[in-house]
């Protein structure tokens, strides 16, 4: 018998049928999104809460321990400084406000630059704009990608649970659109018709929302609002009720371990809210629906993360999502590092403003 004889026609059926289930299998494995049940994360070896710093009160409050050192501001121009910082208040009853950052160089020069407004990470619960790993973040990027920065203090959870802190984001922009006569360095050197909002994780999952809210109100002219041309997603903090792959693969991250994870939700949406509400989990429900919403308003989106951070699964596939929606979404990430590195190495923040340059330059100013 020829050793290249044809195979009998039940040897072929057992190959065809082996071969298609190995070929389901491996698509399933590389499927970001655990469709099926995954095996169950590790216990938490600690007190999530305790390993947050925060001590929970039977009020629905938190006590939070120590936090990071801060920075004060830098308004006078006569310090030695590369970039001038000012704080201005908001909303005195919410307390809300606003760090202004503003490139010396530009107090010498006619034109206009791009305005970011920034919201700080935290996990919706702790830190702001003064917490120094975002006051030197600012400034530095103020001065590297040549804008004006303005890093916003949002309510906190869990004393107001979302969708305060999105609330808060819609109200600081229209503040500064009708205010913008009572500050001179936002009259003067911010492009209200160049707008993006930007934000480190949950201040990326803020700007996002926000950026929701300016277009499902027909691009902010009903909200008498800046021109937003993009949205600036630096690691954005999403999650949802299936477990990603990464999630699992770094469940004892010590960045972000999926306990505090999971906690941080559970202090931050409405009380009865899973994880697949719509203000954590953007694909879930009528998240692609919204989503089509910032397409058709021409909004551009940079969504950055890296290999190294648990979320970098969500952050992916909301990229792809919002390219097949229509939207000009560009993923920008890397490998190696954890959540939070652009903003808190200072290589990799360097790294990022060339990328944020590039991102914003690619829309003519207009003065």
């Amino acid at each position: 018998m020829s050793l290249f004889s044809s195979p009998s026609p039940k040897f072929f059926w057992i190959t065809l049928i082996v071969f298609s289930l190995s070929y389901y299998l491996l698509i399933a494995e590389s499927t970001t999104l655990h469709t099926t049940s995954p095996p169950p994360p590790k216990p938490c070896k600690k007190n999530p809460y305790e390993q947050l710093n925060l001590i929970l009160n039977d009020n629905g409050t938190v006590t939070r321990g120590p936090m990071p050192p801060e920075s004060p501001p830098a308004p006078d121009p006569s310090l030695p400084t590369k970039v001038l910082s000012n704080d201005l208040t908001i909303n005195k009853s919410k307390g809300t406000w606003a760090r202004i950052y503003l490139p010396r160089e530009t107090l010498y020069q006619n034109s206009k630059l791009p305005l970011l407004v920034y919201f700080h990470g935290g996990g919706f619960i702790y830190l702001n704009p003064a917490t120094t790993i975002f006051h030197e973040f600012c400034f530095n990027m103020a001065n590297d990608v040549v804008a004006v920065v303005a890093s916003i203090e949002y309510r906190l959870a869990p004393e107001h649970r979302l969708p305060a802190a999105y609330e808060d984001a819609v109200e600081v922009l229209h503040w500064m659109k009708t205010n913008q006569e009572e500050d001179d360095w936002l009259r003067y050197y911010a492009d209200f018709s160049n707008v993006f909002l930007m934000g480190s994780s949950a201040g990326g999952n803020i700007a996002y929302n926000a950026g929701l809210r300016v277009t499902s109100a027909g691009g902010g002219c009903d909200l008498g609002i800046p021109k937003i041309q993009g949205l600036i997603l630096i690691q954005p903090f999403f999650s949802g009720a299936q477990i990603t792959g990464s999630e699992l693969r770094l469940a004892d991250d010590p960045h972000l371990s999926l306990c505090n994870n999971y906690a941080k939700w559970d202090l931050s949406l409405p009380v009865g809210a899973d994880r697949d509400h719509e203000y954590c989990n953007p694909t879930a429900g009528d998240g692609p629906k919204k989503i089509e919403m910032i397409g058709r308003l021409g909004l551009r989106v940079l969504v950055t993360g890296c290999d190294g951070d648990p979320l970098v699964d969500r952050q992916m596939e909301l990229t792809r999502v919002m390219e097949m929606k229509g939207v000009k979404a560009v993923g920008h990430f890397t490998a190696g590092g954890y959540h939070g590195v652009q903003v808190q190495d200072p290589f990799k923040a360097k790294q990022f403003y060339e990328v944020v340059k590039s991102f914003i330059s690619t829309l003519p100013a207009s003065y």
